[in-house]
């Protein structure tokens, strides 16, 4: 399996950016569908976007079409989320995770990942 983990996170104003990024280690990264999920305080886990494991297919929820990135740079091992016109409704634990699926699939359900990081706080101020 792969080791996950995420930085970035703070505290924002409505209507800002932040960059969140998840480094990888102990596996061949380049060959695991990558995802960013996140947890408000009493909901679920939901998922946020996804990359295939070349790059090539993305997936995003739609309550972030438009305003979130998922991309991944396989050489530095490493996966971010670009987040602009943040709300506050996007306050949540983010969590980035990894799946073992074929080429140009991209993953959007919990069960499907099979390695995830310790999440880190996104707050945003409105």
């Amino acid at each position: 399996q792969v080791q996950l983990v995420e930085s970035g996170g703070g505290l924002v104003q409505a209507g800002g950016s932040l960059r969140l990024s998840c480094a990888a280690s102990g596996h061949t990264f380049s060959s695991y569908a990558m995802g960013w999920f996140r947890q408000a305080p009493g909901k679920d886990r939901e998922f946020v976007a996804g990359i295939s494991w070349n790059g090539g297919n993305t997936h995003y929820a739609d309550s972030v079409k438009g305003r979130f990135t998922i991309s991944r740079d396989n050489a530095k091992n490493a996966v971010f989320l670009q987040m602009n016109s943040l709300k506050p409704e996007d306050t949540a634990v983010y969590y980035c995770a990894a799946a073992g699926v074929p080429a140009g699939v991209v993953v959007t359900t919990t069960y499907a990942y099979s390695s995830w990081g310790q999440g880190t706080q996104l707050t945003v101020s409105s």
